[in-house]
Order: C-alpha cells, then sequence, then structure tokens
C-alpha cells in the first residue's frame, strides 16, 4: 500500500465498505479524490425571481408557503405538493415517494429552494427541489452507492487540506506563465469549494488546459510505439481499376482518401488511420476500396459494425461491388444459424473468405483469421479502443487499423481526441445528393404535421418519430417514445402502420422492428436515439425530432442524417419553439460547421463521448473548452518539443504517461 492509500484508509468517515467502493470507482489515493471533478454545480448565490424561471432549467429562488402542503396518494405512490410565492410568481413544488416532505415547510419561513424547473399544463413547477442553507457555489459529485452525498463531500474537505503534501505540480511554471494559468493548488480547492464564478473559471481554464495538454503528450506517445506491422503490394492501376467498376463516379475527396489509405498501407509502419466524414460522404465505398487493395496483395480484410442491420447492409453492398472484382465476401453475425455460422468460421481459418462483413461477432473466441491483414470498424464510436485491440489480436502480424465516424467534429479537435491516429477528412458530399430541408415546427403546428405524414405515407414514403425518452417522467417535460407510440396508434395516425424501438428493447424485439421498417413494412417508426446510426432506408423521407431542443446540435445533425438517403426530396422537422441554436440546422447542412457551433456553445459534451478513454469533460466548460484552448494546447506541445525545452517536455511527458497509462496500454495495437 502506498503512503497516499495509506492516508486515504485515516479519513474519518471511512470504513472498509466505502474504500471499496471508492476503488471501484478508481479512487485509491487522496489525489485520486481531488481530481474527482464535480459534475455539476448548483448555483445559490443569486435566486431568481419566479416570473423569470425557464422550463427545462435549473434554478434557485427564495420562497414562501402560499398554502400549507398536501400529501396525495397514487396507485401506491405518494405526492406532496407545496405552492410557494415570491411575490413576482407562484410555482408548485412537488415531491414524488417522500411524504416526510410535508412536514419540513412552515408558514411566514423564507426557503432557499434549487431544483429543475417544469411546466405542466401551464403550470410552473419544481420537481424534488433540495432546501439550501446557503448562498454558494455548490458542487454535486457523481453519486456512489453507499457514500452518501453530504459524506463524499466531507471527505473532500479531508483531501483540500492535503493539496500541498499529496499533489504534485505537473504544468512547467514557464507554460503556466505564458498561458495564464494558476498553480494546480488553486485549481483544485477553487475548483472543489469556488467562491464565486470567476475562482471557478479560472480552475477549469487551468486544468483543461492541463488535461488536454496532458492528453496530446500521451498521444504523442501512444503513435510513436506502432511497430513494424504488414505491409502490402500495392498497384497504383488497381486504385482506378477500383473506382471505375463502381456504378457511380468518385469524388475528389473519395479518390484522396483511399490514395491515403493505400499510402499506409504500403508502408512497414502499421497504418492506423481515422476517416471522418460527414453523413453520405461514401465512406463506405472508400473502405471497401482499402478491403479490395488487401485482397490483392493477399491479405484478408474484416470490416466491424456496431449493429446486425448495418452489418448486412454493407455485406449485401459488399458482395455487389467487391464479388465481380474476384473477392470472395463472408458475414458473420452473432445470430447466425449454427451451421453457417460454421462454414464462415472455416472459411475465415482456411483463407476461403478474402473480406469478412460483421458485428462483435467478429472478435468471439472462436473465430481464427488465416491472414487478417486490414481492420475496418465503422460508426467507430460505437467501438471502444479495446475492442479494436480485440480484433487486432486476431491477427499474426501487427495489422493495418482504418476506423470510420459520420459524427462530423471540428479538424481541431480530432486532432486532439485521436492524436494516436492519423487523420483523413472526407469534405465533399457525391454530387447530386439532395440536401434535406430542415423546418422548426411549434406545438400549434403539429396537425399539419401529421396530414404531411400521411400524404408522404400514401406516396410509399416513411417517416421517423424521435423521442428524447423512452418512458414519460416527472422529471423531464418532454414527450416518451412509448407516449407518443400510444397516442398515433390511438389517434391522428391510428391508419398507419407504426412501429417502436428503443435501447433497452429486447435485442430480437428491436431488430424485428428495425428490419420490419427497413422493408418497408412500416409507415412509420417512432424511437429514441437507438437508430442515429445503422439504419440505411432510402424510402425514409420523413425525421420528426420531438423535444428538439434538448439534444445536441451534432446529434440532431446524425438523425437528420436518417434521411435524404433516396432520390426524392427529404424533411426534417424539428418540434420546438423558434430559437437561434435550432435556426444553424435549417439554415446548413454541413456536418462540420454545425459541429464547430456545437462546440462552440456547449463545451466539447457529446464530442468526448466519442472516446471510451481520456479526457474527462469539466462542468462549465463552455467557457473554458473552445476551439481556442484547443490550439493554445497544441501549439504549447509544439514548442515544448523545441530544442532548449527538454526538462519542460520531460516533466509533462512523465505526467501523461503516469494519468494516462490506460489510453497507452489500449492503443498499443501490438
Amino acid at each position: 500500500m502506498t503512503a497516499e492509500e495509506s492516508r486515504l484508509k485515516g479519513f474519518a468517515g471511512l470504513g472498509p465498505k466505502r474504500l471499496k467502493v471508492l476503488a471501484d470507482a478508481g479512487i485509491h489515493t487522496v489525489s485520486d479524490l481531488l481530481y474527482t471533478y464535480p459534475v455539476r454545480y448548483k448555483n445559490t448565490l443569486q435566486p431568481l425571481p419566479v416570473c423569470q424561471l425557464q422550463a427545462g432549467k435549473a434554478a434557485c429562488i427564495q420562497c414562501v408557503l402560499k398554502d400549507q402542503p398536501r400529501l396525495s396518494r397514487f396507485k401506491g405512490r405518494t405526492l406532496v405538493t407545496a405552492v410557494m410565492t415570491d411575490g413576482t410568481g407562484v410555482i408548485r413544488l412537488n415531491y414524488w415517494n417522500q411524504p416526510w416532505m410535508r412536514d419540513r415547510f412552515s408558514m411566514d419561513v423564507e426557503y432557499l429552494l434549487y431544483g429543475q424547473v417544469g411546466d405542466r399544463n401551464g403550470q410552473t413547477v419544481m420537481l424534488s427541489p433540495s432546501i439550501e442553507k446557503e448562498r454558494a457555489l455548490i458542487p454535486v459529485y457523481k453519486a456512489l452507492p453507499g457514500i452518501p452525498p453530504a459524506t463524499f463531500s466531507q471527505l473532500i474537505g479531508q483531501a483540500l487540506e492535503l493539496i500541498d503534501e499529496c499533489v504534485r505540480e505537473t504544468l512547467p511554471e514557464a507554460t503556466r506563465a505564458r498561458n495564464g494559468l494558476c498553480d494546480i493548488g488553486f485549481a483544485l480547492r477553487a475548483l472543489h469549494r469556488p467562491a464565486d464564478p470567476e475562482e471557478l473559471m479560472t480552475a477549469e481554464k487551468r486544468l483543461t488546459f492541463e488535461s488536454l495538454l496532458m492528453y496530446q503528450a500521451a498521444m504523442g506517445l501512444a503513435a510513436g510505439r506502432r511497430d513494424t506491422g504488414v505491409k502490402m503490394d500495392i498497384d497504383p492501376s488497381a486504385i482506378e481499376r477500383y473506382w471505375t467498376s463502381l456504378p457511380f463516379p468518385p469524388t475528389g475527396a473519395q479518390k484522396r482518401v483511399l490514395a491515403e489509405i493505400a499510402d499506409d498501407m504500403a508502408s512497414p509502419r502499421p497504418m492506423s488511420r481515422l476517416v471522418q466524414g460527414d453523413v453520405g460522404c461514401g465512406k463506405t465505398a472508400i473502405a471497401f476500396g482499402a478491403a479490395y487493395l488487401a485482397f490483392l496483395s493477399g491479405w484478408q480484410a474484416a470490416v466491424m459494425a456496431p449493429t446486425e442491420i448495418l452489418a448486412r447492409q454493407h455485406y449485401e453492398s459488399a458482395k455487389a461491388i467487391l464479388s465481380p472484382l474476384g473477392a470472395r465476401v463472408g458475414l458473420l453475425l452473432g445470430g447466425m444459424k449454427q451451421a453457417e455460422h460454421r462454414q464462415v468460421l472455416m472459411g475465415l481459418e482456411t483463407g476461403e473468405t478474402d473480406i469478412v462483413i460483421g458485428t462483435h461477432a467478429l472478435i468471439s473466441r472462436d473465430v481464427v483469421y488465416d491472414r487478417l491483414g486490414l481492420i475496418v470498424t465503422d460508426e467507430q464510436h460505437r467501438f471502444g479502443v479495446r475492442q479494436r485491440k480485440a480484433l487486432s489480436d486476431k491477427a499474426s502480424v501487427a495489422p493495418n487499423v482504418l476506423v470510420m465516424s459520420a459524427t462530423p467534429i471540428p479538424r481541431s479537435l480530432a486532432l486532439v481526441l485521436y492524436g494516436d491516429l492519423d487523420l483523413s477528412v472526407v469534405d465533399e458530399l457525391p454530387p447530386g445528393r439532395t440536401p434535406v430541408k430542415t423546418r422548426i415546427v411549434p406545438e400549434n403546428k403539429r396537425d399539419g404535421l401529421y396530414d404531411f405524414i400521411r400524404r408522404e405515407a400514401a406516396l410509399g414514403h416513411q417517416t421517423y418519430i424521435v423521442c428524447p425518452l423512452v418512458e414519460e417522467t416527472e422529471a423531464l417535460d418532454a414527450p416518451s417514445a412509448e407516449e407518443v407510440y400510444a397516442e398515433l396508434c390511438n389517434g391522428p395516425l391510428r391508419d398507419l402502420k407504426i412501429g417502436l424501438t428503443y435501447g433497452s428493447q429486447k435485442g430480437e424485439e428491436k431488430d424485428r422492428i428495425l428490419t420490419a421498417f427497413s422493408k418497408g413494412e412500416l409507415d412509420v417508426l417512432v424511437a429514441t436515439t437507438v437508430i442515429e446510426v445503422g439504419v440505411n432506408v432510402p424510402s425514409a423521407t420523413v425525421m420528426v425530432i420531438e423535444s428538439a431542443d434538448r439534444f445536441g446540435l451534432s446529434q440532431l445533425h446524425q438523425l437528420r442524417g436518417r434521411v435524404g438517403r433516396g432520390a426524392g426530396v427529404s424533411w426534417c422537422f424539428l418540434m420546438a419553439k423558434e430559437n437561434e441554436r435550432l435556426s444553424a440546422l435549417v439554415r446548413s447542412n454541413d456536418g462540420f460547421e454545425i459541429a464547430s457551433e456545437d462546440l462552440k456553445e456547449r463545451g466539447p459534451g457529446d464530442l468526448l463521448g466519442t472516446r471510451q478513454h481520456g479526457l474527462v469533460p469539466l462542468p462549465g466548460q463552455k467557457q473554458a473548452f473552445d476551439v481556442r484552448t484547443i490550439d493554445d494546447t497544441r501549439r504549447e506541445l509544439d514548442l515544448l518539443r523545441t530544442p532548449g525545452h527538454e526538462q519542460e517536455l520531460m516533466l509533462l511527458t512523465e505526467a501523461a504517461r503516469e494519468r494516462y497509462s490506460d489510453i497507452l496500454a489500449d492503443v498499443a495495437m501490438n
């Protein structure tokens, strides 16, 4: 046990059970505890007048009771309601299954309350607001089982007293001076106990800069660890033969990216390349071109897709394109019949199958490849680096790895997130592709929208309706998929064939519904974001997104990309009130432009989720983590790599090696 682990063991309030809970969460030392960032803050510094509250946002209010609280019972559940006022308006507090809350309020006492604001039938409500004791920025941490929030906060307080002993500075003094950054002690104290928003912003700026800089240093270490791998004999004329064989002319971007891939595959250093492009830019054709080049060089290629439906679609496309060129294409899925499964496995082991398309089944224990030389993962953000490594480990020699993503990320951020990968951007759409028309639809136009959907169905066209929730909840004022499905089946679209799918649905049922929609057996598919990737239905021409303001711009753009895949005009309808943020989608179909807007407005948020290990988003990063910060950290790292900065670079590199050891292990594909 290290000295730090021993020190943590001596904390008041920590017994063996709680120490295990912390260890399971990756918290072993005082330093780990201090680097456990709050997920958000409750800002009770300046209560808002009730008349200024906005549904869907958290807020602090200062109110008194208007009437005595009431306790009601509904089907085994209890509801305490308390009506409050601050003189500017009236708000109702709802506490489900907390009957004791009826006795927590007294008349003529002013209460400081914090909670999520909602709107129920035109009345402003708060669901289970907390009663606060002070005006402050109060950190809220991720819940851990068996450790109450107040106890965890006390543990943070004990750790803060040991900062000087347990946390060492990771940024060179010159780096801090050049970039106007505070020291690590001030940053961690201000992160966990901020006196005001300005102090918190100073802390976040320092910690975000540190995280980005160290991450890039770690990625540089990872990129430098690639060993000798599969070197393929690439005939340049084969690339042109491939493009000529397709039923459509390639774009300049497609030709450029496949040429970059071919150069990588011809090198003795194993390829590790990310191909990023907007929806419909033709990444799949590029991937099949790479698989064809591997086949010509005598190597097998494996293409891994996130869903069985997408894998089957890729398989049919690959057969149509590559079989006439002599390649033997196979399909491997978890749900295949045993005889089919055995036949594919035998083909891969004997080398009779040249190119295999599949899901996670490709990394199953019983899969043995004869000469695996190329790995392609589609919609790569659905696969972690460990899954990519598991597939690479099936090869006897370090294979070439190609990962593809249809989630547009600004180039500067992509270079940070995927510093261990070379980057190719397909920044051109095929000619003749009709842009999806996007409109914001207010609630009072809903009946007209349903009329439009019925007219589209009469033409043989299909509609997606996406909801942010599976089930109805008191916490969010948004329609659920189940609620919308039931309403449409019994109401305005009852004469159409409607299906329902969502992420937690049983796999067989989900596949059945998605397959039925793909085959045109359903007119309307009500879904959650489970259909964001892996569904290609050319006859789907309408995308309706309920409560569109609850989604990020990049995710809305991804959902919009589910339509516009056929020859006809397609539409995306955003159910929301008109606002400037959503208007960006109406103005542009360029995913990279939209992603840049998303980054400016919301910080990296969902974009950081494209990597399963690495940067930890900080709360309130919209100010601290923007394109300028990304550029500043890249510029600083470039400077540290120049002569005269060896000691500073060594300090940073060692800290990066220690902090991101899991990434360095995961991306070491050999």
